[in-house]
Protein backbone atom coordinates (compact mmCIF):
# COMPACT_ATOMS: atom_id res chain seq x y z
CA UNK A 1 0.00 0.00 0.00
CA UNK A 2 1.40 3.36 -0.88
CA UNK A 3 2.20 5.66 2.01
CA UNK A 4 -0.28 8.41 3.23
CA UNK A 5 0.29 11.75 1.78
CA UNK A 6 0.44 13.46 5.61
CA UNK A 7 1.67 16.82 5.64
CA UNK A 8 4.02 18.06 3.14
CA UNK A 9 6.89 20.00 4.06
CA UNK A 10 6.25 23.63 3.07
CA UNK A 11 3.27 23.55 5.23
CA UNK A 12 4.97 22.48 7.67
CA UNK A 13 7.93 24.54 7.88
CA UNK A 14 5.35 27.23 7.84
CA UNK A 15 3.39 25.73 11.15
CA UNK A 16 6.27 25.68 13.17
CA UNK A 17 7.90 28.87 12.24
CA UNK A 18 4.82 31.04 13.27
CA UNK A 19 4.72 28.62 16.34
CA UNK A 20 8.40 29.43 17.39
CA UNK A 21 7.77 33.18 16.73
CA UNK A 22 7.66 34.57 20.04
CA UNK A 23 4.60 37.31 18.51
CA UNK A 24 3.09 34.33 17.16
CA UNK A 25 -0.73 32.29 17.50
CA UNK A 26 -0.74 29.81 19.96
CA UNK A 27 -3.58 28.49 18.14
CA UNK A 28 -1.01 27.86 15.69
CA UNK A 29 1.40 26.36 17.92
CA UNK A 30 -1.47 23.59 19.13
CA UNK A 31 -2.18 22.87 15.24
CA UNK A 32 1.31 21.73 15.09
CA UNK A 33 1.32 18.98 17.87
CA UNK A 34 -2.10 17.87 17.33
CA UNK A 35 -1.47 17.35 13.69
CA UNK A 36 1.13 15.03 15.13
CA UNK A 37 -1.09 13.36 16.89
CA UNK A 38 -3.63 12.95 14.32
CA UNK A 39 -1.54 11.64 11.47
CA UNK A 40 0.26 9.40 13.46
CA UNK A 41 -3.12 7.60 14.68
CA UNK A 42 -4.84 7.48 11.48
CA UNK A 43 -5.27 3.90 10.38
CA UNK A 44 -4.65 5.06 6.87
CA UNK A 45 -0.93 6.19 7.27
CA UNK A 46 0.34 2.45 7.18
CA UNK A 47 3.84 3.96 6.68
CA UNK A 48 5.27 7.39 8.46
CA UNK A 49 8.40 8.97 8.88
CA UNK A 50 9.20 11.67 11.38
CA UNK A 51 12.63 13.83 12.02
CA UNK A 52 13.06 15.62 15.09
CA UNK A 53 14.95 19.18 15.51
CA UNK A 54 15.25 18.31 19.13
CA UNK A 55 18.69 17.61 20.73
CA UNK A 56 16.47 17.04 23.98
CA UNK A 57 17.40 13.09 24.74
CA UNK A 58 14.17 13.10 26.84
CA UNK A 59 11.99 14.86 24.42
CA UNK A 60 13.01 12.26 21.86
CA UNK A 61 12.82 9.19 23.68
CA UNK A 62 9.67 10.26 25.02
CA UNK A 63 8.45 10.82 21.53
CA UNK A 64 9.87 7.53 20.18
CA UNK A 65 7.37 5.85 23.18
CA UNK A 66 4.85 7.41 22.38
CA UNK A 67 5.01 6.63 18.52
CA UNK A 68 5.33 2.99 19.83
CA UNK A 69 2.01 3.03 21.77
CA UNK A 70 0.46 5.49 19.48
CA UNK A 71 0.30 4.52 16.15
CA UNK A 72 -1.56 1.69 14.39
CA UNK A 73 -1.19 -1.36 15.00
CA UNK A 74 -0.30 -2.85 11.32
CA UNK A 75 1.44 0.89 10.40
CA UNK A 76 5.52 1.32 10.74
CA UNK A 77 7.46 4.22 11.57
CA UNK A 78 10.36 5.74 11.11
CA UNK A 79 11.92 8.51 13.33
CA UNK A 80 15.11 10.15 13.32
CA UNK A 81 16.71 12.36 16.19
CA UNK A 82 20.01 13.44 16.82
CA UNK A 83 20.65 14.05 20.93
CA UNK A 84 23.44 16.71 22.85
CA UNK A 85 25.56 14.34 24.31
CA UNK A 86 24.97 11.93 26.92
CA UNK A 87 25.14 8.19 28.04
CA UNK A 88 21.87 6.34 27.38
CA UNK A 89 21.90 2.82 29.24
CA UNK A 90 19.39 0.42 29.08
CA UNK A 91 16.06 -0.19 30.92
CA UNK A 92 17.77 -3.22 33.11
CA UNK A 93 21.16 -1.97 33.56
CA UNK A 94 23.03 -1.00 36.60
CA UNK A 95 24.78 2.31 35.93
CA UNK A 96 27.54 1.70 38.63
CA UNK A 97 29.08 -0.81 36.34
CA UNK A 98 28.63 0.44 32.86
CA UNK A 99 29.48 4.24 33.57
CA UNK A 100 32.27 6.02 34.99
CA UNK A 101 30.34 8.64 37.35
CA UNK A 102 33.23 10.06 39.17
CA UNK A 103 34.22 11.33 35.38
CA UNK A 104 30.23 12.46 34.73
CA UNK A 105 29.55 14.23 38.00
CA UNK A 106 33.28 15.96 37.62
CA UNK A 107 32.46 17.09 33.90
CA UNK A 108 28.74 18.22 34.67
CA UNK A 109 29.03 19.31 38.28
CA UNK A 110 32.46 20.06 38.75
CA UNK A 111 32.43 17.74 41.62
CA UNK A 112 35.29 15.61 42.34
CA UNK A 113 38.32 16.44 39.70
CA UNK A 114 39.30 13.57 37.13
CA UNK A 115 42.07 11.56 38.31
CA UNK A 116 45.70 12.26 36.70
CA UNK A 117 45.21 8.85 34.85
CA UNK A 118 41.94 9.85 33.15
CA UNK A 119 41.56 12.40 30.17
CA UNK A 120 39.78 15.02 30.75
CA UNK A 121 35.78 15.57 30.44
CA UNK A 122 34.27 17.10 27.47
CA UNK A 123 31.66 19.25 29.43
CA UNK A 124 27.92 18.79 30.57
CA UNK A 125 27.10 14.79 29.37
CA UNK A 126 23.20 13.89 30.50
CA UNK A 127 22.46 10.44 31.74
CA UNK A 128 19.45 8.67 30.71
CA UNK A 129 17.93 5.74 31.62
CA UNK A 130 15.66 4.44 28.30
CA UNK A 131 13.00 2.15 28.15
CA UNK A 132 14.26 -0.25 25.85
CA UNK A 133 16.67 -3.02 26.70
CA UNK A 134 20.51 -3.45 25.48
CA UNK A 135 23.72 -1.91 26.36
CA UNK A 136 25.22 1.48 26.84
CA UNK A 137 25.73 4.13 24.77
CA UNK A 138 27.29 7.78 23.86
CA UNK A 139 25.17 9.96 21.95
CA UNK A 140 26.21 13.58 20.59
CA UNK A 141 25.87 15.69 17.75
CA UNK A 142 27.63 13.64 15.51
CA UNK A 143 25.64 10.53 16.17
CA UNK A 144 22.41 9.79 14.11
CA UNK A 145 19.61 7.84 15.75
CA UNK A 146 16.88 5.80 13.67
CA UNK A 147 14.01 3.81 15.25
CA UNK A 148 11.36 1.75 13.48
CA UNK A 149 8.18 0.94 15.08
CA UNK A 150 6.47 -2.00 12.85
CA UNK A 151 4.01 -4.54 14.03
CA UNK A 152 5.75 -7.34 16.23
CA UNK A 153 4.93 -9.71 14.12
CA UNK A 154 6.88 -8.64 10.92
CA UNK A 155 10.10 -7.80 13.45
CA UNK A 156 13.14 -9.34 12.96
CA UNK A 157 16.69 -8.35 14.77
CA UNK A 158 18.31 -8.08 11.15
CA UNK A 159 15.80 -6.50 9.14
CA UNK A 160 16.39 -3.06 9.64
CA UNK A 161 19.77 -2.93 10.43
CA UNK A 162 20.14 -4.57 7.03
CA UNK A 163 18.24 -1.52 5.82
CA UNK A 164 20.07 0.63 7.34
CA UNK A 165 23.32 -0.66 6.02
CA UNK A 166 21.95 -0.74 2.12
CA UNK A 167 21.68 3.10 2.48
CA UNK A 168 24.83 3.30 3.75
CA UNK A 169 26.64 0.96 0.73
CA UNK A 170 24.51 3.40 -1.54
CA UNK A 171 26.34 6.05 -0.29
CA UNK A 172 29.62 4.40 -0.93
CA UNK A 173 30.79 2.96 2.35
CA UNK A 174 31.43 -0.33 0.81
CA UNK A 175 32.84 -2.06 4.29
CA UNK A 176 29.55 -1.60 6.26
CA UNK A 177 27.30 -4.91 7.45
CA UNK A 178 25.43 -6.57 9.76
CA UNK A 179 27.35 -8.71 11.93
CA UNK A 180 26.07 -11.73 14.12
CA UNK A 181 24.75 -9.65 17.09
CA UNK A 182 23.11 -7.37 14.73
CA UNK A 183 25.30 -4.42 15.17
CA UNK A 184 26.28 -2.57 12.22
CA UNK A 185 30.50 -2.81 11.43
CA UNK A 186 32.42 -1.66 9.29
CA UNK A 187 35.24 -4.48 8.37
CA UNK A 188 39.21 -3.34 8.31
CA UNK A 189 39.87 -6.05 5.97
CA UNK A 190 43.07 -4.97 3.68
CA UNK A 191 42.22 -6.91 0.76
CA UNK A 192 39.34 -6.94 -1.14
CA UNK A 193 37.53 -10.25 -2.15
CA UNK A 194 34.93 -10.79 -3.77
CA UNK A 195 31.76 -10.51 -2.13
CA UNK A 196 27.87 -10.91 -2.85
CA UNK A 197 26.58 -6.81 -3.28
CA UNK A 198 23.36 -8.02 -1.54
CA UNK A 199 24.93 -9.45 0.86
CA UNK A 200 24.42 -7.32 3.90
CA UNK A 201 26.31 -9.58 6.62
CA UNK A 202 29.23 -10.04 4.43
CA UNK A 203 31.88 -7.27 3.08
CA UNK A 204 34.91 -7.70 0.23
CA UNK A 205 36.92 -7.17 3.28
CA UNK A 206 35.50 -9.53 5.76
CA UNK A 207 38.09 -11.15 7.55
CA UNK A 208 37.00 -13.98 9.74
CA UNK A 209 39.79 -15.01 11.64
CA UNK A 210 42.53 -13.07 13.19
CA UNK A 211 43.40 -9.61 11.41
CA UNK A 212 42.24 -6.69 12.05
CA UNK A 213 38.27 -6.22 14.24
CA UNK A 214 35.63 -4.58 12.63
CA UNK A 215 34.60 -1.05 13.84
CA UNK A 216 31.05 -0.78 15.92
CA UNK A 217 29.43 2.31 14.23
CA UNK A 218 25.58 1.42 15.31
CA UNK A 219 24.64 -0.52 18.31
CA UNK A 220 20.89 -1.75 18.85
CA UNK A 221 18.03 -1.40 21.40
CA UNK A 222 14.62 -3.27 21.66
CA UNK A 223 11.43 -2.81 23.00
CA UNK A 224 8.48 -5.60 22.57
CA UNK A 225 4.89 -5.05 23.37
CA UNK A 226 1.88 -7.47 22.59
CA UNK A 227 0.96 -5.66 19.12
CA UNK A 228 4.41 -3.88 18.22
CA UNK A 229 7.94 -3.65 18.03
CA UNK A 230 10.34 -0.85 18.40
CA UNK A 231 13.82 -0.98 17.12
CA UNK A 232 15.68 1.59 17.62
CA UNK A 233 19.47 2.00 17.12
CA UNK A 234 22.54 4.98 17.15
CA UNK A 235 24.49 5.81 13.76
CA UNK A 236 28.12 7.11 14.52
CA UNK A 237 28.93 9.05 11.46
CA UNK A 238 31.21 12.02 12.61
CA UNK A 239 31.56 12.11 16.74
CA UNK A 240 33.93 14.47 17.77
CA UNK A 241 34.19 12.91 21.12
CA UNK A 242 35.32 9.46 19.65
CA UNK A 243 38.47 9.47 21.62
CA UNK A 244 37.00 9.51 24.97
CA UNK A 245 33.78 8.08 24.65
CA UNK A 246 35.38 4.56 25.90
CA UNK A 247 36.60 6.55 29.30
CA UNK A 248 33.15 7.65 30.10
CA UNK A 249 32.11 3.80 29.47
CA UNK A 250 34.64 2.54 31.60
CA UNK A 251 33.57 1.70 35.21
CA UNK A 252 35.83 1.80 38.00
CA UNK A 253 33.50 0.16 40.07
CA UNK A 254 32.74 -2.80 37.76
CA UNK A 255 35.05 -5.59 39.44
CA UNK A 256 33.74 -5.15 42.91
CA UNK A 257 29.64 -5.38 41.82
CA UNK A 258 28.02 -8.31 41.03
CA UNK A 259 24.92 -7.12 38.98
CA UNK A 260 21.61 -8.91 37.81
CA UNK A 261 20.44 -7.37 34.55
CA UNK A 262 22.12 -6.67 31.10
CA UNK A 263 25.80 -5.86 30.41
CA UNK A 264 27.32 -3.77 28.16
CA UNK A 265 29.32 -5.49 25.41
CA UNK A 266 32.67 -3.80 24.44
CA UNK A 267 34.02 -2.98 21.32
CA UNK A 268 36.12 -1.28 19.43
CA UNK A 269 34.01 2.21 17.57
CA UNK A 270 34.82 4.18 15.26
CA UNK A 271 33.18 6.97 12.81
CA UNK A 272 31.62 6.17 9.20
CA UNK A 273 33.00 10.17 8.16
CA UNK A 274 29.25 10.65 6.72
CA UNK A 275 27.35 14.14 6.82
CA UNK A 276 24.39 13.91 8.82
CA UNK A 277 21.98 15.58 6.17
CA UNK A 278 22.93 13.26 3.39
CA UNK A 279 22.49 9.87 5.81
CA UNK A 280 18.96 11.37 6.81
CA UNK A 281 17.68 11.52 3.52
CA UNK A 282 19.46 8.50 2.65
CA UNK A 283 18.11 6.37 4.56
CA UNK A 284 14.61 8.06 4.42
CA UNK A 285 14.43 7.27 0.35
CA UNK A 286 15.49 3.85 1.72
CA UNK A 287 12.83 3.21 4.15
CA UNK A 288 10.16 4.40 1.26
CA UNK A 289 11.70 2.56 -1.03
CA UNK A 290 11.44 -0.67 1.49
CA UNK A 291 7.90 -0.11 2.50
CA UNK A 292 6.64 1.27 -1.31
CA UNK A 293 6.47 -1.61 -2.70
CA UNK A 294 9.42 -0.32 -4.94
CA UNK A 295 7.08 2.55 -6.32
CA UNK A 296 9.11 4.82 -5.72
CA UNK A 297 6.71 6.97 -3.72
CA UNK A 298 8.47 8.87 -0.72
CA UNK A 299 6.29 9.08 2.21
CA UNK A 300 5.90 12.81 3.55
CA UNK A 301 8.54 13.33 6.29
CA UNK A 302 7.27 15.72 9.64
CA UNK A 303 9.80 17.55 11.80
CA UNK A 304 8.82 17.18 15.38
CA UNK A 305 10.16 19.26 18.17
CA UNK A 306 9.69 20.88 21.73
CA UNK A 307 5.72 21.93 21.31
CA UNK A 308 4.99 18.27 21.08
CA UNK A 309 5.70 18.30 24.92
CA UNK A 310 2.11 20.05 25.18
CA UNK A 311 0.89 16.27 24.46
CA UNK A 312 0.08 14.63 27.39
CA UNK A 313 1.73 11.78 26.83
CA UNK A 314 4.63 13.10 25.78
CA UNK A 315 4.70 15.26 28.72
CA UNK A 316 4.21 12.42 31.18
CA UNK A 317 6.97 10.29 29.57
CA UNK A 318 9.20 12.98 29.82
CA UNK A 319 8.90 14.31 33.14
CA UNK A 320 9.33 10.54 34.49
CA UNK A 321 12.74 9.69 32.29
CA UNK A 322 14.18 13.12 34.31
CA UNK A 323 13.78 12.06 37.66
CA UNK A 324 15.55 10.50 39.95
CA UNK A 325 13.88 7.38 41.05
CA UNK A 326 13.52 6.14 37.08
CA UNK A 327 17.62 6.68 37.22
CA UNK A 328 18.90 5.23 40.38
CA UNK A 329 15.38 3.26 41.62
CA UNK A 330 15.12 0.91 38.58
CA UNK A 331 18.89 -0.68 39.10
CA UNK A 332 17.86 -4.43 39.26
CA UNK A 333 19.35 -6.09 42.30
CA UNK A 334 23.34 -5.48 42.55
CA UNK A 335 25.51 -6.65 45.76
CA UNK A 336 28.76 -4.53 46.36
CA UNK A 337 31.96 -6.68 47.40
CA UNK A 338 34.63 -4.64 48.71
CA UNK A 339 37.60 -6.83 49.29
CA UNK A 340 39.39 -6.03 52.74
CA UNK A 341 40.97 -2.30 52.86
CA UNK A 342 42.69 -1.15 55.82
CA UNK A 343 41.79 -4.27 57.33
CA UNK A 344 38.13 -3.64 56.97
CA UNK A 345 35.74 -6.10 54.53
CA UNK A 346 32.17 -4.84 53.37
CA UNK A 347 29.91 -6.40 51.01
CA UNK A 348 26.44 -4.05 50.62
CA UNK A 349 23.10 -5.25 48.61
CA UNK A 350 21.13 -2.88 47.45
CA UNK A 351 17.57 -3.69 45.72
CA UNK A 352 15.28 -1.31 43.46
CA UNK A 353 18.45 1.52 44.82
CA UNK A 354 17.38 0.71 48.17
CA UNK A 355 19.59 -0.88 50.46
CA UNK A 356 19.00 -3.61 51.84
CA UNK A 357 21.95 -4.93 53.97
CA UNK A 358 25.05 -3.78 54.96
CA UNK A 359 28.29 -6.21 56.58
CA UNK A 360 31.35 -4.73 57.68
CA UNK A 361 33.87 -6.38 59.67
CA UNK A 362 37.54 -5.62 60.83
CA UNK A 363 39.98 -7.68 62.93
CA UNK A 364 41.45 -4.25 64.10
CA UNK A 365 38.50 -2.41 64.67
CA UNK A 366 35.41 -3.07 67.30
CA UNK A 367 31.83 -4.29 65.95
CA UNK A 368 30.05 -1.73 67.55
CA UNK A 369 32.11 1.14 65.28
CA UNK A 370 31.03 -0.51 62.42
CA UNK A 371 27.48 -1.05 63.26
CA UNK A 372 27.16 2.30 63.61
CA UNK A 373 28.03 2.73 59.62
CA UNK A 374 25.57 -0.31 59.27
CA UNK A 375 22.83 1.54 60.96
CA UNK A 376 23.37 4.89 59.56
CA UNK A 377 23.21 3.37 55.86
CA UNK A 378 20.40 0.31 55.77
CA UNK A 379 17.08 0.70 54.48
CA UNK A 380 18.29 4.16 53.17
CA UNK A 381 18.10 4.88 49.11
CA UNK A 382 21.25 5.64 47.49
CA UNK A 383 19.90 8.68 45.21
CA UNK A 384 19.11 10.56 49.34
CA UNK A 385 22.86 9.88 49.82
CA UNK A 386 24.50 11.67 47.12
CA UNK A 387 27.74 12.63 49.81
CA UNK A 388 28.47 9.19 51.79
CA UNK A 389 31.18 11.14 53.96
CA UNK A 390 28.39 14.01 54.50
CA UNK A 391 25.75 11.15 55.49
CA UNK A 392 27.62 8.98 57.56
CA UNK A 393 28.97 11.69 59.55
CA UNK A 394 25.73 13.06 60.32
CA UNK A 395 24.58 9.94 61.70
CA UNK A 396 27.61 8.67 63.60
CA UNK A 397 28.09 10.30 66.81
CA UNK A 398 31.87 9.24 67.57
CA UNK A 399 33.71 9.85 64.36
CA UNK A 400 36.98 7.80 64.08
CA UNK A 401 39.38 6.98 61.47
CA UNK A 402 38.26 4.17 59.77
CA UNK A 403 34.46 5.66 59.16
CA UNK A 404 36.47 7.80 56.69
CA UNK A 405 38.14 4.89 55.19
CA UNK A 406 34.91 3.14 54.99
CA UNK A 407 32.97 6.48 53.24
CA UNK A 408 35.85 7.16 51.04
CA UNK A 409 36.35 4.05 49.78
CA UNK A 410 32.12 3.88 48.89
CA UNK A 411 32.80 7.76 47.68
CA UNK A 412 35.40 6.67 44.80
CA UNK A 413 33.24 3.52 44.00
CA UNK A 414 29.43 4.42 44.24
CA UNK A 415 28.94 8.06 43.38
CA UNK A 416 25.83 9.21 42.92
CA UNK A 417 25.99 12.06 40.78
CA UNK A 418 22.79 14.81 40.94
CA UNK A 419 21.28 14.38 37.33
CA UNK A 420 21.95 17.22 34.78
CA UNK A 421 17.97 17.49 33.30
CA UNK A 422 18.24 20.75 31.72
Amino acid sequence: MAPSRGLGLPQLRSIFATSTDPRGNMALARRSFSSFAERLADPGNKFQSYLSRSRDPYLNLSIEDYILRNSPPDSTVLFLYTNRPCIVIGRNQNPWTEVNLCMLDAATHGGRAAKDTEPPAIGDVHLVRRRSGGGAVFHDEGNLNWSITCPRGDFTRDKHAEMAVRALRKLGVDRARVNERHDIVLDQGHTKRSAEPNDTHRTPYTVHEGGSRPLKVSGSAYKLTRARALHHATTLLASPNLHIIPQYLRSPAKKHIQAKGVESVSSPVGNIGLDMTLFQKRLQEEFAAMYSGGAGKHSAVQTLGEEHLNIPDIRRGYDELRTEDWMWSQTPQFTVNLQPFDGIHVEMKVHHGIIKTFDANGATHSAGSLEEVRSALVDQKLQDIRNWNKHLRSRIDSWEDHHSVVADRLEELLPIPQLSTC
